[in-house]
């Protein structure tokens, strides 16, 4: 169908009531791949059986493939099939029959990095969601499930290492330098989780012993320079494997279990069965290279994929609207992991940090979706925050709701009843219902319904003494497409403290709000009651109190739930801050008593209060507003990090010094240490000190390790001083030859809110060492700068055209990573009208490019709406 108010050919839409099983089953699947980078043969030989009493022809999916041969039966067929559009189509009269076919593909010249493509002088694969379609010509649905058999023959030289799923079964030399491999996977799968790799690379191999006492082999496959930076990476995978026996009772099932790291790749990872090809920034660690963060990343990356193995791959999903059905529970999962791994607290409150960050402002946006869509375009769309983050947060409520045991009970029943099938949410809920007797009709809202529910909270203590009275009352806004709205189940975890004493009054109550209002009796309180609710972000709502500022100071001092502590810091600055922008004044008393109060306070770690120290970012301050000034936004924020600053300043010195470590340890109290003293940098260089820059680059001078290292360069970065310049250069020198940490180099500069960033990152897109085709370069500047709330909407307007530039670019290459820079764009409805205009105007001037991706497409035009 052709758009003619844009002349942009509109691309089909994929809607889940269309659903049904598919026409032809592939039990069995053998590919031999004739490797090369230019010119690689596949041939792939297909067992078809018909799936019910239909006369349907088999449809076999392509896209940019054309076959060489097509044969049924051993019988080369030359003019009895047919491609429709990119599918070729055979018309076959029985039931079972072999399918043979033969395809050409050139790797090298694969710029979208879906399907078999080249990267670092490696062959390597990515067909999550669709990509294998681009190998071979076959049924490309997760609900197709088949075993496979997958022959490589390669040059012996340019290919030592040849990879698969499943098991190694034969391999050998052949003539003119030639070699093969042969292996072989028992298990089920869908295409998606074929995987293959052919390279010149060396393996840290390591083993793990099973519940059950089965020997697995582990390796982890690098460039052989890399290996040294591996350790840290495969102590995460045994510890993954231990923790999901200890944890879920799920052993691993195959005799190997293999990850690459290639650096060239659109997503983290991806958990082919056997064979997990990652992106290289979450496998190679060491403390020169990475920060703290990179190393919680990569385990957490680690886990999720391995995790997979039994939620994704084991059981698999029945189609790709249930794609939060794999993807939520194992985020869940590898969230349960990490908290388990250090301080819960802290992890707790970084989830929601990024759960704010990216799936809130989604969620009120023109691209909100519920976690199950209804429809789609182009699928890679949706591997969004809310079928990722927001799917993690609704598992967690089921088993905050159902329990510890009955929840283990539903995943035990769950795994054992779809085993070696492709499953929907609905089965999942179904399990956890039938395995705790639980009704959770009501509680399949999550799964149906976008947006994010707003719960006000009123707690009222009756005159009398001895009672106070909760009323609660949600609603939850319209999406696009879901104008009215059914009450959510919200499991809320409440507490009252007392006023005097700061003790709770009474046992943490569980409440679950599941009608439009409700109201909850406190009887037997002993003095005057605060009110703590949605402790540990029991539910992932905003929230709105009538708690004054001394009551959020009161429980920012006093709350036993860390995370409830945490946020009512949060909450109280955000207030104020909110107060500052309405009124152009700042009341900041009670946020620097309160923040004193937490930097002397002997109980707390540093990482706990290096995190509550920290003010609101811009970016959620915004959200909070109905139209958004990104400038009054900033002089607000600076003025309240000045004055904490500088009426602090004597406390952040004593602290800065107290926290430096003697030597690098990646420990729980090591991290905290130098979290806290970075933050305490930061508002030393923002307090007057007239030492501040000599002292950051003191700091990054000494360093020794990543995190103090970038920890100094952002906030160089970030404030005027020629120290800033000389940092930038010899960061640049020292790492140039290390693509992961010049990636760092660059965003810390898209980060930066001193100066003309947008300068600054106009004249990186042309540095030497900037390119669009690599996915992680382009996140690193591009992705950084367009969430830098402050520069990316530069009253000028140079943002954002330098954004819609980069999309126009970079789709002609790569359509995934170009749709994943819309959404910036996407939010014009909040801000300021001149904005408004200027946003508008790019999100056409794409919209009306010549040979726009159907990627890109669906995001300008649902943003536009």
């Amino acid at each position: 169908m052709l758009d003619a108010a844009t002349a942009v050919t509109t691309p089909a839409i994929i809607r889940r009531e269309d659903y049904r099983a598919p026409d032809w089953l592939v039990p069995e699947i053998a590919l031999d791949f004739r490797l090369d980078p230019a010119a690689t043969r596949v041939t792939a030989r297909l067992t078809v059986r018909r799936n019910g009493v239909h006369t349907h022809p088999l449809r076999l999916d392509g896209d940019e493939i054309a076959p060489l041969s097509v044969s049924v039966d051993g019988e080369e067929l030359h003019d009895a099939w047919r491609m429709d559009g990119p599918a070729l189509v055979i018309d076959l009269a029985g039931d079972d029959h072999l399918i043979e076919t033969e395809v050409q593909l050139s790797p090298e010249t694969n710029s979208k990095l879906m399907g078999l493509y080249a990267s670092g002088g490696l062959l390597c694969t990515q067909c999550e969601a669709e990509g294998f379609r681009r190998i071979t010509f076959f049924p490309d649905r997760p609900d197709v499930l088949s075993r496979y058999t997958v022959r490589m023959e390669a040059d012996q030289a340019a290919f030592p290492v040849l990879l698969s799923n499943g098991d190694h079964v034969d391999g050998g030399e052949l003539a003119g330098g030639r070699h093969y491999a042969l292996w072989r996977d028992p298990f089920l799968k869908p295409c998606y989780l074929f995987a293959l790799v052919a390279g010149d690379l060396a393996a840290n191999r390591d083993s793990f012993t099973t519940m059950s006492g089965r020997n697995i082999d582990l390796g982890i496959w690098v460039r052989s320079a890399d290996l040294p930076r591996t350790e840290h990476a495969m102590d995460a995978l045994k510890a993954s494997m231990a923790w999901d026996e200890r944890t879920y009772g799920r052993e691993y099932d195959l005799a190997v279990f293999n990850i690459v790291a290639v650096d060239d790749f659109n997503f983290g990872a991806m958990e082919n069965k056997g064979l997990n090809i990652f992106n290289s920034r979450y496998i190679l660690a060491d403390p020169e290279t990475a920060t703290d963060g990179d190393y919680d990343a990569i385990a957490g990356v680690v886990a999720h994929e391995y995790f997979h193995n039994w939620s994704g791959n084991r059981v698999t999903c029945r189609d790709w609207f249930q794609l939060s059905l794999k993807e939520g529970f194992t985020v869940f999962r590898d969230q349960q992991f990490s908290a388990d791994q250090g301080s819960a607290a802290v992890k707790r409150i970084e989830d929601v940090r990024a759960l704010r960050a990216a799936q809130f402002p989604e969620d009120a946006g023109p691209l909100a979706h519920p976690i199950r869509p209804e429809s789609y375009i182009e699928i890679t769309n949706f591997y969004t925050a809310t079928i990722y983050n927001k799917g993690a947060e609704i598992i967690r409520m089921l088993k905050l709701i159902l329990g510890e045991e009955a929840f283990r009970a539903g995943t035990d029943l769950y795994f054992e009843r779809h085993d070696g099938q492709a499953a929907t949410c609905e089965d999942f809920v179904t399990a956890m219902e039938d395995a705790s007797g639980a009704d959770l009709t009501h509680f399949r809202r999550w799964y149906a319904q976008a947006g994010t529910p707003r719960v006000k909270a009123s707690l009222i203590a009756e005159p009398t003494g001895g009672r106070a009275r909760l009323t609660l009352s949600q609603t939850v806004p319209p999406t696009p497409g879901q104008d009215t709205k059914q009450p959510m189940p919200i499991p809320l975890r409440v507490a009252l403290l007392g006023a005097q004493s700061g003790k709770p009054l009474g046992p943490e109550r569980l409440i679950v709000l599941d009608e439009a209002e409700s109201e909850v009796l406190f009887d037997g309180l002993s003095e005057a009651p605060v009110l703590s609710i949605n402790r540990g972000f029991s539910a992932p709502i905003c929230l709105e109190t009538d708690r004054s500022a001394a009551d959020l100071a009161f429980l920012s001092a006093h709350d036993p739930d860390p995370f409830a502590r945490y946020e009512a810091m949060q909450q109280l600055m955000l207030d104020t801050l909110l107060a500052g922008v309405r009124t152009g004044t700042v009341e900041s008393e009670s946020v620097v008593k309160a923040v004193r109060n937490t930097l002397t306070d002997p109980g707390l770690d540093a990482a706990f209060v290096g995190e509550a120290v920290l003010l609101p970012s811009e970016a959620f301050i915004a959200e909070q507003l109905d139209e958004i000034d990104p400038d009054a936004i900033a002089e607000v924020r600076e003025s309240l990090r000045r004055t904490l600053g500088t009426e602090l300043a004597d406390l952040w010195q004593e602290i800065y010094a107290r926290n430096r470590a003697n030597r690098y340890e990646y420990t729980p109290s090591a991290k905290g240490s130098r979290r806290l003293r970075s933050v305490a940098l930061g508002y030393i260089a923002v307090s007057g000190d007239e030492d501040w820059a000599s002292l950051a680059l003191t700091q990054y001078r000494d360093a020794d390790n990543m995190t103090d290292t970038i920890g100094a360069l952002g906030v160089l970065t970030n404030n005027a001083a020629p120290e800033r310049e000389q940092a930038l250069a010899d960061f640049y020198e020292r790492y140039r030859a290390d693509p992961l940490v010049i990636d760092k180099w660059f965003t810390t500069q898209a980060l930066a809110s001193h100066g003309d960033t947008v300068g600054t990152v106009e004249a990186l897109a042309t540095h030497p060492d900037f390119t669009i085709a690599n996915p992680n370069r382009l996140r690193s500047l591009v992705g950084a700068f367009a969430v830098n709330q402050r520069a990316f909407h530069d009253p000028s307007g140079r943002g954002y055209r330098f954004v819609a530039d980069m999309v126009l670019a970079v789709d002609k290459l790569n359509p995934q990573a170009a749709a994943r820079l819309i959404p910036s764009l996407g939010r014009w409805r909040k801000f300021e009208p001149k904005r408004q205009a200027l946003m508008q105007a790019e999100l056409r001037r794409i919209l009306d490019a010549p040979g726009l991706s159907k990627d890109v497409f669906e995001q300008v035009s649902k943003s536009l709406g």
